[in-house]
């Protein structure tokens, strides 16, 4: 490697404790690793201690006491123990709607929305996504941590730029397709074994998939503006498919099975490479990765440079 590079090199024999954003794909959100983790562990533990639907011990609030006011465009009903959407119909210029960590099961009522720019429901019991087909110029859409089995309900949503679905029941990337604005996608915590069906997004910029069932890098070749990638926490075993995304800058394969570095020699424009807990033994192929300001590996043996 060159001598820039060689000096930011990090060899670790501990456990890597860096996480990526699983809310937040951006910058900001991968700083704020700790509290990422946090939230994960007590999500992870209220399940455990009272099952998935604990919320539902809790009693709605009634909405008529929640007043609204028809001009405001940021709304923020954050941890208000609403159990239905209904009567926001008065909100005439609202465009960011903030419904975070409530009791709702059903998305329903947001119809005449129509100036609504970024809906959140983040952390709520949310089954199906549906009833979102006249919010055409919606661009931010967050339904983390409900209990989704299916991505659907989106094809009217053309204007989408960020779509987060982290920490469901998601077993497939589907029904994507018409989403060709889409800039960041965020799958991270669910069941999905294969990655596919995602070849219209080409303006895909950020593609988070950690913490899933994924065996294989595959089905890549059209995201050709990709610079995000990450694939941790995974079941991966080689690093592969990767040939087409000349401009990928960071790429995150921690915890997986991966043997040798390899499959990277289009990628070199790389400035963060993390394989960390892997099962790597020498590091080797990445003399090419000029860019390389962040390199992350993890062994129980010394590993031996190139």
């Amino acid at each position: 490697m060159g001598g820039k590079s060689a000096s930011k090199i990090k060899v670790e024999t501990r456990v890597d404790k860096r996480i990526e954003s699983e809310e937040s794909g951006d910058e900001e959100g991968r700083k704020q690793a700790v509290r990422l983790v946090t939230e994960l562990s007590q999500q992870s533990l209220r399940d455990e201690q009272n099952g998935e639907n604990s919320a539902e011990a809790e009693t709605p609030v009634d909405m008529e006491t929640i007043s609204l006011d028809p001009e405001a465009e940021d709304v923020d009903l954050n941890h208000f123990r609403i159990g239905k959407i209904e009567g926001f119909e008065v909100l005439k210029k609202v465009k960011t709607l903030c419904l975070r960590q409530n009791l709702i099961k059903h998305i329903e009522n947001l119809e005449q929305l129509q100036t609504l720019r970024e809906l959140d429901l983040y952390d709520n019991q949310i089954r199906k996504i549906e009833n979102l087909e006249s919010l055409v110029d919606l661009e931010v859409l967050d339904i983390s941590f409900n209990v989704l089995r299916h991505i659907e309900g989106l094809d009217r949503l053309t204007q989408l730029k960020k779509l987060f679905l982290v920490n469901n029941k998601i077993s497939k990337i589907e029904n994507l397709s018409s989403l060709q604005m889409l800039q960041m996608l965020e799958l991270g915590s669910n069941r999905i074994r294969v990655i596919e069906n995602i070849d219209t997004l080409a303006n895909l910029d950020s593609l988070f998939l950690g913490k899933n069932k994924i065996t294989k890098l595959q089905n890549l070749d059209a995201l050709t503006n990709l610079t995000v990638l990450s694939v941790q926490n995974n079941r991966l075993t080689k690093i592969e498919g990767l040939q087409s995304l000349v401009n990928l800058r960071e790429l995150y394969l921690s915890h997986n099975g991966i043997e040798v570095i390899e499959g990277l020699e289009n990628n070199n424009k790389l400035t963060m490479l993390d394989i960390a807990a892997n099962r790597i033994k020498k590091i080797e192929n990445i003399s090419h990765l000029t860019e390389l300001q962040e390199f992350w590996v993890s062994t129980g043996q010394s590993c031996s440079p190139e």
